[in-house]
């Protein structure tokens, strides 16, 4: 799936070093489903992940919940 014009974004945390960020785009119809990209801003046009909406927040109510541990060495 082509995504070389989708907007990424990056948690305003993640400062403009370009490290260890994750980055999600909203790829909303177009000839497709809606779907959630993820990628590594390290790697930008390395291997994508893409999630439906529901799967998306799935996994973001369990990261706000702890369930994954923290990136602390947990």
């Amino acid at each position: 799936m082509d995504v070389s014009k989708v907007r990424w974004r990056r948690s305003s945390l993640s400062g403009n070093n370009g490290g260890n960020c994750v980055e999600v785009a909203e790829l909303k119809g177009a000839g497709h489903a809606d779907l959630v990209a993820v990628r590594d801003s390290k790697d930008p046009e390395g291997p994508k992940l893409f999630f439906t909406p529901a799967e998306w927040d799935v996994f973001l109510n369990g990261v706000k919940a702890g369930e994954f541990g923290s990136s602390l060495g947990d």
